[in-house]
């Protein structure tokens, strides 16, 4: 049986919040992240790749990290979450990261990102053909920036 959404996902707010990761994706990408689901926040938790995001904050902080992406970052939610996002590179790496991230501000996204990442733990991986896209509302306002991959 599959691990539960955690809790602090389902709250209205912060439910809306994720699902503007979904239908951000496709209004840039043009085709749907998940299948189409009545429960998007349950999708993209349990989706077979990673899906991430972060807010708009000056030092933008991890709103959302899928059971994947935790995996993959060696983190548990409660870590996971309130984490700048930076720390997802190496301090040498973090230009290279933010150069990708004005990219996806200025084009909407991207989908052919490559680069090595760092988990909690200190484990360097290598990410290929990641798909990074802006938040964006029905009403165009920016709420940050998700990436979705697969190891």
């Amino acid at each position: 049986m599959s691990e539960a959404v955690p809790a602090r996902y389902l709250a209205a707010d912060i439910s809306q919040r994720i699902e503007l990761i979904a239908s951000s994706f496709e209004r840039l990408v043009g085709r749907p992240l998940v299948a189409p689901s009545d429960d998007v926040v349950a999708a993209l938790w349990h989706a077979p790749r990673a899906i991430l995001a972060h807010g708009t904050e000056a030092d933008p902080l991890f709103f959302f990290g899928n059971r994947y992406a935790l995996d993959a970052f060696e983190y548990d939610l409660d870590q996971f979450l309130g984490t700048p996002s930076r720390y997802s590179a190496e301090a040498p790496l973090r230009e290279e990261r933010q150069a990708l991230l004005d990219r996806v501000s200025r084009d909407g996204f991207i989908d052919d990102y490559s680069g090595i990442r760092i988990t909690a733990t200190g484990r360097r991986f290598r990410i290929e053909g990641a798909i990074v896209w802006t938040l964006i509302d029905a009403e165009g306002t920016r709420h940050g920036q998700a990436a979705t991959f697969v190891l």
